[in-house]
C-alpha cells in the first residue's frame, strides 16, 4: 500500500512539473487577460442582458483585439525607430570619439571595444525582432483568456464558491472578499493613474516644445495605452522625445523631458502615487501596499505590481483568522475542563 502511494505521488509530481513547464511561458498573458476581464466585467454585466453573455464577451474581445492591433502596430513602429536611432547614435559617438586627440593606447582600446560592441548590438536587435512571433502568441493567449473569463464569469465564480470547504466557509468568503476589494482598488487606481499620465505627457510635449498640439495629444493617448502594456509603460514615450532632442543636439531639452517623464509619468508615480490611491481605496496601510508593489515587481516582474499587494492583504486576513482561533482556544479548553466531583454527603 505504501509503495502504491509513493508511485502515485511521484506520478502526480511529474505531471504537475510538466504542466508547469508547459504553462509557465504563458502565465503573464493569462494573468493580464484575467485582470482586464475583471476590469471590464461591469461593462459586460450591462451589455449581456441585451445581447447575451457570449455575444457580449465576443464584442468586448473584438474591441480589445482592435485596441491590441493598434498598440502592436504603434509599438512595432516606435521600437524599430528607437532601435535604429540608438544603434546609429552609438556608432556615430564612437566614430567621433576615435577622431579625438587621445593617447594611442586609449584609441586602440576604444577600437577593440567598438569592434565587439557593434556585432553584439546587431545580434540583440535581431533577437528582439525574431521574438515578435512569441509576442503575437502571447497576444492570442491573452485574447482567449479574456474572452472565456468574460463569457463564463458567473460559472467561474460559482465554481470557486462551491470549492470552499463547508468547515472553513467563513474564512474562504473573507479571503474572496479581500481579494475582490484589493483587486478592484488596484484596477481603479491603475485606470485613473494612466489617464493622469496621458494628460501629463500631453502637457509635457507642449511645455518642452516636442511637437504640435495634435501630436502631443497622440503622445498622451499612446502613454495611456502603453501604461497597460507590460514592460513598456509610459516611459517609452518620453524616452523617444528625449532621444529626438539628443539627436538634434538639444541636450538641455532632452534632460528636461526625461526628468519630467521620469518623475511625473513613469516609473516614479507607479511606486508613489499608486500605493496611496490603492491604500485609500482598499483601506490598507500605504507602507504595506508599497512593499507589496516593490517586492512583487522584484520577484515576479510587472505582474507582481498587482500580485504583491493582494498577497500581503490575504496574509493579513489569514493572520487575523489565526489570532481569532488562538484567542478562542483557551476559552474552549476551560469550558471542556472536567469539573471537580461534588463532596460526598457523608463527608
Amino acid at each position: 500500500m505504501r509503495r502504491e502511494s509513493l508511485i502515485w505521488t511521484a506520478v502526480v509530481l511529474v505531471i504537475a512539473y510538466l504542466t508547469w513547464r508547459a504553462v509557465s511561458p504563458l502565465i503573464t498573458p493569462v494573468f493580464f487577460g484575467l485582470v482586464l476581464a475583471y476590469a471590464v466585467y461591469p461593462i459586460h454585466k450591462r451589455l449581456s442582458p441585451k445581447i447575451g453573455d457570449l455575444r457580449s464577451a465576443l464584442v468586448l474581445t473584438g474591441g480589445m483585439l482592435g485596441l491590441g492591433g493598434v498598440v502592436t502596430f504603434e509599438l512595432l513602429m516606435m521600437s524599430v525607430q528607437v532601435a535604429a536611432s540608438f544603434y546609429q547614435n552609438v556608432v556615430d559617438f564612437f566614430d567621433w570619439l576615435l577622431t579625438q586627440p587621445l593617447p594611442p593606447e586609449v584609441l586602440d582600446f576604444l577600437q577593440r571595444f567598438l569592434d565587439q560592441l557593434v556585432p553584439r548590438l546587431s545580434e540583440y536587435i535581431s533577437r528582439q525582432a525574431f521574438s515578435l512571433p512569441m509576442y503575437f502568441l502571447q497576444l492570442v493567449v491573452f485574447l482567449f483568456t479574456f474572452y472565456y473569463a468574460l463569457a463564463f464569469a458567473d460559472e467561474i465564480v460559482q465554481e470557486i464558491k462551491l470549492s470552499i470547504p463547508e468547515k472553513n466557509r467563513k474564512l474562504g468568503e473573507e479571503i474572496l472578499e479581500s481579494l475582490n476589494k484589493t483587486l478592484g482598488a488596484l484596477v481603479r487606481a491603475w485606470l485613473v493613474l494612466n489617464v493622469i499620465k496621458g494628460v501629463l505627457m500631453t502637457l509635457g510635449f507642449l511645455i518642452f516644445g516636442v511637437s504640435d498640439l495634435y501630436t502631443a495629444i497622440v503622445a498622451g493617448f499612446l502613454t495611456f495605452i502603453f501604461s497597460f502594456v507590460p514592460l513598456f509603460e509610459g516611459w517609452m514615450i518620453w524616452l523617444i522625445a528625449a532621444a529626438y532632442f539628443a539627436r538634434d543636439g538639444s541636450y538641455l531639452h532632452a534632460v528636461g523631458i526625461a526628468l519630467y517623464g521620469f518623475f511625473l509619468v513613469s516609473p516614479m508615480p507607479d511606486y508613489t502615487i499608486r500605493p496611496m490611491m490603492v491604500a485609500k481605496d482598499a483601506n490598507l496601510d500605504e507602507t504595506l501596499v508599497f512593499i507589496g508593489m516593490i517586492g512583487g515587481t522584484w520577484a515576479m516582474g510587472i505582474k507582481g505590481l498587482i500580485i504583491g499587494p493582494i498577497v500581503l492583504n490575504l496574509l493579513l486576513v489569514l493572520l487575523k483568522e489565526w489570532k481569532r482561533a488562538i484567542s478562542k482556544e483557551p476559552s474552549r479548553r476551560r469550558s471542556q475542563a472536567p469539573s471537580k466531583p461534588a463532596p460526598h454527603p457523608g463527608v
